[in-house]
């Protein structure tokens, strides 16, 4: 069973460059930046590839944001996000890692975690490095990146290591404790199927002993407190909403500054179709990240 799993989760590992692909629709700004760099970072777990998009120049060190992209913790393509670092880089004058984790079947549980945080806390001691003021610094990703973002600003807090100012989460995945019969949608056929979320459990979250674990449900953390301000989007079609809206809630009710959209009559592709809503959703996370990089913040 866990070896067919295993086999399963590579075959859609390779089909990444062709299935995950957002659309050219959504390159709004920053199509005219140069390719990314590449930067290597020491982490617990080896040393993780992220590509590093620079803003044009600015008028001091730009601030810097961490980015970690989706794909059920089997898809290594990080290029999937091109659209969206590009977007931040123009629009924020921020310096965006976009970090090129490890995934199933090669790693389990916690690997990708452990590494978001090794990223996150590395950016936050380097300034040097960047060329950037990694004092003004953010984080966050889609989907299983949108778990990678908030596990690290967990272990960030636990850790005392960095103190990011703000957390974006795009249909964030906070809950693979919970049984997945028990994730529902309205409509009949979500993008998440049962099916792919049994393989998830088979492949990276192995051990069902630890799926629990706040680190790997962020959801089921026993404390929010000391988590930075948040953006959240969830869809209202999607079956990983309620869990997305119930971590609003608990970082609202811990008196942490949150700003919660939920898309109408969108599934977990939450950017798909209206590009106009698309580029209202991609501007709110654009002005909020201003507003807290900003120097003055």
């Amino acid at each position: 069973m866990g070896a067919f799993a295993d086999l399963r989760a590579g075959l859609i590992q390779r089909s990444a460059p062709r299935a995950a692909d957002y659309g050219a629709h959504l390159y709004f700004s920053g199509i005219d930046l140069p390719p990314p760099g590449s930067i290597r970072v020491p982490t617990r777990h080896g040393e993780v590839r992220c590509d590093v998009y620079r803003p044009r120049e600015a008028a001091g060190p730009p601030p810097v944001y961490v980015h970690f992209h989706g794909g059920a913790f089997l898809m290594r393509y990080p290029k999937m996000d091109d659209f969206f670092a590009r977007f931040l880089a123009a629009e924020c004058g921020a310096v965006v890692v976009n970090v090129d984790y490890d995934v199933a079947p090669q790693v389990r549980y916690p690997v990708a975690q452990e590494q978001a945080h090794d990223v996150l806390a590395w950016v936050a001691r380097n300034s040097d490095v960047l060329a950037a003021d990694a004092t003004r610094l953010a984080i966050g990703g889609f989907s299983a990146g949108g778990n990678l973002a908030a596990s690290a600003c967990l272990q960030a807090r636990d850790r005392a290591s960095c103190a990011p100012a703000l957390q974006v989460l795009g249909v964030p995945s906070l809950d693979v404790a919970e049984a997945v019969q028990e994730k529902s949608s309205p409509i009949t056929t979500p993008m998440v199927t049962p099916g792919l979320q049994r393989l998830v459990r088979k492949t990276y979250f192995r051990n069902a002993s630890r799926r629990a674990e706040p680190y790997a449900s962020p959801l089921l953390a026993a404390d929010v407190t000391g988590l930075p301000p948040a953006v959240i989007i969830t869809a209202a079609f999607d079956v990983l909403r309620a869990e997305g809206d119930a971590y609003a809630r608990r970082l609202a009710e811990a008196g942490i500054e949150v700003v919660h959209r939920v898309v109408p009559n969108a599934d977990h592709y939450f950017l798909d179709g209206d590009r106009t809503g698309a580029r209202g959703l991609l501007d709110l996370i654009a002005r909020t990240m201003n507003a807290k990089l900003s120097v003055s913040a």
